[in-house]
């Protein structure tokens, strides 16, 4: 827990705030290793809330994640900070950030609430749902048209990339952790050889790609459903990686399932609606070749999120991401059967798999 009289300290000296009577609450988290809190006080007999980001040490995935995507732009303040400030320049919907104390090593943020879009799904009705992703893709075209094209050279997002060695390592991630740590049995040489073959054809055509803002983590679970806005957390990652990456991340997400018409249905109008945000000269693409980068997309995506859900329960001790394992691979196997070019992928990847031999 906070301590109270840092926080009442910090109130003052940053904001001027002199409170009257401060309640502190410790905020559910998820994989991370932040924590947060939501600080509840009054300032001229109004009540008010902000929430607070105590921040941690790298974890070892991220530290050994960095070997391989570390950026080539400079690290001169918070990549949190760093990044918010160039998405708030692109209008992008992140919270504000009323101060960040070093020492203390805690940010004090707007609150946006406890709407999730994933909570906001299951009290809402059809029309409601449609018009929420409509927004979430609104708010993701910000990104990769304003945000991407106003190109900040002080932004470290901008210095690093999904490129194929990035993409393989996520894969990688999922045959140790997804495969091997999951069932105990090892991949025969042979077998390893096939399945590191065919992802690395998926890596290559995906780094080939045109690279964009990318958010990283655009799912359900980082967005926020504020005031009938969408609103994004968790940001801090951001790179430049193909256009399919957040889509397939929103639309393939582990934690809300859509109906596959609905899925093509938002695909369709981020096709639309991305001719104007873009203004990069391009004309809407081929419907049938972008829903295969899409798909390719999402395999990667799927993969690695499943890998990471066991790496969570192995080594951070958290095992609540565990049962979003079968639907995320069960994404997998419908995409694969989907391909004729995937075949031999799946072949290689049924024996270790279980999710991915059942009947669809």
């Amino acid at each position: 827990m906070l301590n109270r009289e840092t926080v009442l300290t910090l109130l003052k000296a940053n904001l001027g705030v002199a409170a009257s009577s401060v309640a502190i609450s410790a905020l559910k988290g998820d994989a991370s290793n932040r924590s947060y809190y939501r600080l509840h006080y009054t300032n001229e007999n109004r009540p008010a809330t902000t929430v607070i980001m105590k921040l941690a040490e790298p974890e070892a995935f991220k530290e050994s994640e960095e070997a391989v995507s570390a950026s080539t732009i400079p690290v001169t303040e918070l990549p949190y900070i760093n990044i918010l400030h160039h998405l708030t320049r692109a209008d992008v919907a992140v919270p504000k950030l009323y101060f960040y104390d070093p020492a203390a090593g805690l940010l004090f943020l707007e609150d946006l609430g406890d709407r999730t879009l994933e909570i906001e799904l299951k009290d809402c009705d059809e029309a409601a749902l449609r018009r929420y992703y409509r927004l979430a893709v609104d708010e993701l075209l910000k990104i990769q048209g304003p945000a991407t094209r106003n190109r900040n050279l002080n932004c470290i997002a901008f210095g690093r990339a999904f490129d194929a060695p990035l993409l393989m390592w996520e894969f990688d991630h999922f045959l140790e952790y997804g495969i091997e740590a999951r069932t105990g049995v090892s991949i025969k040489p042979g077998d390893r050889e096939t399945i590191r073959g065919e992802f690395l054809k998926i890596c290559e055509t995906l780094a080939a790609e045109p690279k964009v803002l990318t958010h990283r983590d655009y799912h359900s679970r980082n967005l926020m459903v504020h005031r009938n806005r969408i609103r994004l957390l968790d940001f801090q990652d951001a790179l430049l990686g193909p256009c399919v990456y957040d889509l397939a991340s929103l639309l393939k997400d582990s934690y809300t399932v859509l109906e596959e018409s609905l899925v093509d249905e938002l695909i369709d109008y981020y096709l639309e609606q991305r001719v104007g945000m873009m203004d990069d000269g391009m004309k809407k693409p081929d419907r049938a070749a972008f829903r295969r980068l899409f798909d390719l997309m999402s395999i990667q995506r799927n993969l690695k999120a499943a890998g990471r859900f066991v790496y969570i329960d192995l080594v951070k001790k958290k095992n609540h991401l565990l049962p979003y394992i079968p639907q995320t691979l069960g994404y997998v196997r419908r995409t694969l059967n989907r391909h004729n070019e995937l075949e031999k992928l799946r072949d290689a990847l049924q024996p270790y798999v279980q999710e991915l031999r059942s009947t669809p």
